[in-house]
């Protein structure tokens, strides 16, 4: 066969397999026609894509991603866990009627069932961070919990379009469950996509509200972050909620860095009786899309909180720091600030408004190692 028959056979292989990946379904779908129209008025939509309030790159100044990548494939100290983590089996379907309840399944994934509601917040079960098998896998321990454990859902709530939040597989098992979905903007591109009714979609830009039911409801406020689930970034939203309920009043952080618009929010929307935050996957190379855990709890002051719920660590290791770093060093700030903290077990069943779990069960996971 002549080289350039070889050639052109060799690349037009070659862009069937880059085509047929790239249109997996993993990766979701960009905003088209109607939704792309009210997402080109956004008031921080430019350059065809959304933007932070403050400049916000996703690297620091002079860091490079053939460097972080470097340092990925290093051997760091206790990235993972020696051990399974320790968990708690609670029985979702069947949670008390008169308590306002949170279940934490590691990482940023929740169960919130409040003023009669139940609300489902970024669930991830499939076992990975990540479109691909070997990369962002989760715990031992950790995955105790899957879409069969869940009780029907009155609401999916998606704060961006991120891997570590917003799982394919998970969303797609989910949806005979789901009766409602409350999202950022743009995200119901790739819900649509994955067989969910359009009418069964919500999507709010920020500082717009969705009335679940008389007395609560979910109001989209700023995070500094990014979203983006292939090559180019920006094009759905990423929003920080307020659940606004009955009795109790909840911020639910999503992921972004630190910023002034945790004290705005705290002003206008505080207090709150409970903060629900990043803590972890921090690094110096990206300073303004997470959190280091001191400013976790600066950020918990700034919104009037009554307690902090840290989260966004005990699941999967997608920075350098060791897995159990962030709560311990967001614990010393709190206590510190004399900011009330709750550290439950992935499963523990918390009451909101009510005595929160505090003791350091991750100590036990590795008592050979020195905590920082």
């Amino acid at each position: 066969m002549p080289l350039f028959l070889i050639v052109f056979a060799s690349s037009a292989a070659l862009a069937f397999i880059a085509k047929t990946t790239l249109n997996h379904r993993v990766f979701g779908r960009v905003p088209t026609g109607t939704r792309l129209g009210r997402i080109r008025k956004s008031s921080n939509y430019h350059r065809g894509a959304f933007q932070n309030h403050s400049p916000t790159p996703v690297m620091a100044e002079g860091v490079t991603t053939l460097g972080t990548m470097r340092d990925f494939l290093r051997p760091g100290k206790d990235r993972k866990p020696s051990r399974p983590l320790p968990s708690i089996k609670t029985d979702l379907k069947n949670l008390p009627d008169g308590e306002d309840t949170l279940v934490w399944f590691g990482h940023s994934s929740y169960l919130l069932k409040i003023s009669g509601k139940t609300i489902l917040v970024d669930p991830v079960f499939s076992g990975n961070a990540s479109p691909v098998s070997f990369f962002g896998k989760n715990y031992p321990g950790s995955n105790v919990y899957g879409v069969a454990d869940m009780p029907e859902i009155d609401i999916l709530l998606i704060t961006h379009d991120h891997y570590d939040h917003f799982d394919y597989d998970t969303v797609v098992k989910v949806r005979p469950k789901v009766k409602q979905v409350v999202a950022s903007l743009g995200v119901g591109a790739h819900l649509e996509r994955w067989g969910y009714a359009p009418d069964t979609i919500q999507e709010l830009y920020w500082y717009e509200t969705a009335q679940l039911s008389d007395g609560i409801s979910l109001t989209a406020l700023p995070a500094r972050h990014f979203s983006g689930r292939l090559f180019k970034r920006g094009q759905t939203l990423w929003s920080s909620f307020v659940l606004d309920a009955s009795d109790y009043k909840l911020y639910l952080g999503g992921d972004s860095g630190y910023d002034k618009h945790f004290a705005e929010i705290g002003e206008k929307y505080g207090p709150f009786d409970l903060t629900i935050l990043e803590c972890g996957q921090y690094n110096q190379n990206w300073p303004y899309i997470h959190m280091m855990p001191e400013q976790t709890v600066q950020a918990a002051l700034d919104l009037r909180a009554k307690a902090l719920l840290p989260v966004h660590w005990a699941k999967f290791t997608l920075a350098l720091h060791p897995w159990y770093e962030p709560i311990e060093r967001v614990s010393k700030r709190a206590q510190e600030m004399q900011l009330p903290l709750a550290t439950p077990l992935i499963g523990q069943a918390v009451v909101i408004g009510g005595k929160y779990p505090n003791t350091a069960w991750w100590h036990r996971v590795g008592e050979e190692k020195q905590f920082v």
